[in-house]
């Protein structure tokens, strides 16, 4: 029972950081259209702010694993 739990909760981290990472990607495109002067700027900062994400959700994983 224990190991269908962690499974459930390593799923749901999972399923988290693509919704996250895909609501970042999104909205750098957006802003991207806006303001392709920024092009540089926006990506580094999508580029962290995806790290960042995938790093919870590593967390998130391992945790639910333990």
């Amino acid at each position: 029972m224990t190991g269908s739990i962690a499974a459930i909760g390593a799923g749901l981290a999972v399923i988290g950081a693509g919704i996250g990472i895909g609501q970042i990607g999104g909205h750098a495109m957006d802003a991207i259209a806006r303001q392709p002067e920024a092009t540089s700027k926006i990506q580094t900062a999508m580029i962290i702010a995806a790290a960042l994400v995938e790093g919870a959700a590593l967390f998130g994983i391992v945790v639910a694993l333990l």
